[in-house]
This record gives C-alpha cells, sequence and structure tokens, in this order.
C-alpha cells in the first residue's frame, strides 16, 4: 500500500475507532466478597439510599470486613447531610429476616429493612420514624451461585431463616431458667441463665460462672427477648442472633457463621 494512500485513509480509521461505543465502567464488589457467606456476599455492594419524600440520595456501600458480629459501612462525608440519619451509622449486619440492618457505633438499629431481595432493592424505616428504600440500580451485585449437588443445596438452604409456627413453638413463661450453651452438640462450652422478664418486658441473660469460648464473650450476651417463636438473644450492644426451636434445644438460624446451640437443663 503506498504511503499517500495510508495518509488518506488514516483520518478515516481514527474518526471510526472514536465512534466506537466506550465500555461501561463498574465498581469491583468488596473485598473478601468471594469468601463471604452466600447470605451475605448477595447484599455486597453498592447502594443507591433514598429517604421517602426527599429529592436527595446517596450511595452507600455494604463491606464485607467484619468487626465482630458486624460488617463494614462505607459512604461518603457528604452523605451525611444528604440523608441526616447516616450520622450516626457505623456498620451492617444482615437481621433475622434476610435483610440489611444498618447500625450506630453501639451496635444499636438506625435503620431496618424489611421486605426486598439482592436483585431489586429493599424498603425499610430508620429510627427517626421514616421510610428508607436500598435500591440496586446499576451497582454490580454477586449472583447467587446455583447449587451443584442435592448436599450444597441443603446448605445454601441453611443460610435462609427458617420458617416458624409459633403455634408450635416453646411457650415464653417456660423459657426462662439455666441453659447448656454448645459449638457442637453435647459438648457444653457455657452456661447461660436467661432471668425472667420485668415488668416493663425486659429480660436479661447472663453467662453462669466463666466461659472459655471467645466468640460468646465477645457477643456478651445481657438480655433475650421472645417473638413469634424465635428466641434473640442480645448483646451488651444491642445487636442480637435469633434460635428456632428444634428436636429438643435451641439453634441459631439462620445457620451462617459459627454454629450456636442451646439446650434448658433441668431446675
Amino acid at each position: 500500500m503506498e504511503k499517500g494512500l495510508i495518509r488518506r485513509l488514516l483520518p478515516l480509521i481514527l474518526l471510526g475507532a472514536g465512534s466506537l461505543p466506550a465500555i461501561a465502567q463498574t465498581a469491583p464488589l468488596p473485598r473478601g466478597a468471594d469468601k463471604a457467606p452466600e447470605a451475605i456476599r448477595r447484599w455486597l455492594g453498592a447502594w443507591d439510599l433514598e429517604m421517602e419524600g426527599a429529592t436527595r440520595s446517596c450511595t452507600v456501600t455494604l463491606g464485607a470486613e467484619t468487626t465482630g458480629n458486624v460488617r463494614q459501612l462505607r459512604f461518603p462525608a457528604t452523605c451525611r447531610r444528604a440523608l441526616p440519619i447516616l450520622d450516626t451509622a457505623a456498620a451492617w449486619t444482615l437481621a433475622a429476616n434476610g435483610q440489611p440492618l444498618l447500625l450506630d457505633a453501639g451496635g444499636k438499629e438506625v435503620i431496618g429493612f424489611q421486605k426486598g431481595s439482592p436483585e431489586a432493592g429493599s424498603d425499610g424505616k430508620g429510627r427517626d420514624g421514616k421510610a428508607y428504600r436500598l435500591l440496586s440500580k446499576d451497582h454490580p451485585r454477586a449472583a447467587a451461585p446455583r447449587p451443584s449437588n442435592s448436599a450444597a443445596a441443603a446448605a445454601t438452604a441453611a443460610q435462609r431463616p427458617t420458617i416458624v409456627d409459633p403455634a408450635k413453638a416453646p411457650a415464653a413463661e417456660a423459657l426462662p431458667g439455666r441453659y447448656s450453651v454448645m459449638r457442637q452438640q453435647n459438648r457444653e462450652a457455657c452456661r447461660l441463665v436467661l432471668s425472667p422478664p420485668s415488668a416493663n418486658g425486659s429480660a436479661t441473660a447472663a453467662f453462669e460462672g466463666s466461659c472459655q469460648d471467645t466468640g460468646l464473650t465477645i457477643f456478651d450476651p445481657a438480655g433475650w427477648r421472645y417473638a413469634g417463636g424465635r428466641l434473640t438473644l442480645v448483646a451488651r450492644r444491642g445487636h442480637g442472633t435469633d434460635l428456632v426451636f428444634e428436636n429438643g434445644q435451641w439453634r441459631k438460624d439462620p445457620a451462617v457463621g459459627a454454629p450456636l446451640l442451646m439446650r434448658k437443663l433441668n431446675p
């Protein structure tokens, strides 16, 4: 090909290259997303957080990094002006209903989401009484893996909250007492005492003697509550762990992370 012809064709080649559509750039999933439990992993990443009736929204990131029983929550400093409720938000976790729960530095609820999915988003309510919504939009989201066999399917199902029939669950008045707390069946790690509720409805929990289980001492149970057939142990910092009654004992539900079993001891 003659040099003169190349010079004449070069502008057309460059013009054609410049007219190619740009490849969309998306932010990667948070570090550690590939190692997070499936129930957690599907919520990881960036979300648009909106308040009902407000004109401004904010992009928040549900991170995979753990601190105790909660996970990292990130957002720009400007979000505190756009959505003042975020001024106290410091972490997030997955609630018993399988929905995200934004927490303050003390582990208390800031915004709790009640219904939705990792694909479409979720609706919730803040402790300011206002309605909020997480919108997925174009942010990248980890796809739910397809179970390759029956064992994998059972493991995936175990990560979802168990549906409880309150009519078949133990009566509330039967719950106070001494419990053997276990990580493995029939291997006691600690003993826990659930005290009867006081006149105002609050109920305390405390270890009987010392506890050698590091995870349980960090959780530091200080109270308990019971609703809809689900027993919730409440940590001193305010967050909780749900348990359901099966085969004569209580089991952590959903079965995400370290197992936890509780069996009531005879008086």
